[in-house]
């Protein structure tokens, strides 16, 4: 081979080999960077992104508790870095977050660390609530790997449940699909001391015996709102100054424990963090909303009864006495014994189905 031709071919060959090289190298873009990471208790509409096991994932349409790549609402974006993608928002980084501070403005994923030397996450932007208060606003966030100090970690939010999805469905055969497990199991955060206080059977009897109750009023799970709509206009207490701005029939019976009267649709809302004075319809059109003013009643009122629910059955006082803090004389005394043995017959099913006595001071 000449010269120039052995020239010729090694600058071909040069060029070929550098061809080569560069296609791969102009190719490869970098990982995006990872969103918010994504969190069970927040609510996604569709278009909103969030971050789990190191990818984004784009939500279709509305959705709560329903994990990115386990469910079909939600949409690949590809892999990510940085942030807290790997842990959907329930565990990461160093424990130097900043102290809350009431009143400031925070938005959704930032992190605090309350007076009580705990760690919460944001899940919903808001004008700096209390996060032991506003649990809509705020979720137990575990830190871990910092010096955060003693106390500085959470249990994870609410999960384990002591009723499994089959047991839930073998209670419930013909609920209406509204009331679903994950929406349950999404608002068990507000109240972490509901069914995890006490020994395993306590803790088994006491969701048994919110379950039987919620049952009985919604007649297994079915009903989402009150029939009898005659009564939609008497639950408009007009002494409170607040009054019924949604409309004097606007607060009648809806979820679980059928949650009623424009007075305790504000409380639990102003317990919750959410706006129901003003928008009582979130409780019959979302389901953890629903599931969570039940559980605020069971778990923070005494109505009639002289304790609440929740302290009830934790303190060995009876599924009985659950029964009067919901309907008192009305049922119990002799008020309604038939509609006390519903609720106890649902009661012992439900004890039954989690292997578990029911317990004394069955009735009221």
């Amino acid at each position: 081979m000449s010269r120039q031709r052995l020239i010729a071919f090694l600058a071909a060959l040069a060029a070929i080999v550098g061809l080569a090289i560069l296609v791969p190298m102009s190719s490869t873009a970098s990982a995006a960077d990872c969103a918010t990471a994504w969190n069970s208790s927040s609510v996604y509409t569709g278009g909103m992104s969030a971050s789990y096991n190191s990818h984004n994932w784009s939500a279709k349409w509305w959705t709560q508790g329903e994990t990115p790549g386990a469910a079909d609402v939600w949409a690949d974006q590809g892999g990510c870095t940085g942030g807290t993608g790997s842990t959907g928002g329930s565990t990461g980084g160093g424990c130097s977050y900043p102290s809350w501070v009431a009143g400031r403005a925070y938005t959704t994923g930032a992190i605090v660390r309350y007076t009580n030397g705990l760690y919460y996450i944001a899940t919903h932007d808001n004008p700096g609530y209390d996060p032991t208060i506003s649990t809509w606003y705020w979720s137990p966030y575990t830190c871990t790997g910092g010096t955060g100090g003693s106390g500085g970690t959470t249990p994870p939010p609410a999960g384990g449940f002591v009723v499994s999805e089959a047991q839930f469905n073998q209670m419930f055969p013909g609920r209406n699909s509204f009331y679903t497990y994950s929406g349950l199991t999404a608002a068990l955060g507000a109240y972490p001391g509901f069914a995890t206080t006490g020994s395993d059977t306590v803790k088994k009897q006491e969701a048994a015996a919110f379950l039987a109750n919620v049952s009985h009023e919604t007649g297994g799970l079915v009903y989402i709102v009150e029939q009898n709509t005659a009564n939609y206009s008497h639950y408009c207490d007009t002494s409170q100054s607040y009054g019924c701005p949604a409309g004097q029939s606007a607060y009648y019976g809806r979820g679980p424990i059928q949650l009623s009267w424009n007075f305790n649709y504000k409380a639990a809302g102003d317990s919750l963090g959410i706006d129901l004075l003003h928008n009582p319809n979130l409780v019959q059109t979302d389901a953890s909303i629903a599931w969570k003013t039940g559980l605020w009643y069971w778990n923070t009122q005494s109505g009639p009864g002289t304790m609440t629910p929740h302290n009830a059955m934790v303190n060995g006082a009876g599924f009985g006495e659950t029964i009067r803090s919901i309907n008192g004389s009305i049922e119990c005394n002799g008020g309604n014994p038939a509609q006390v043995q519903s609720r106890v017959n649902a009661y012992q099913s439900f004890t039954s189905i989690l292997g578990v006595p029911a317990g004394n001071n069955l009735s009221c």
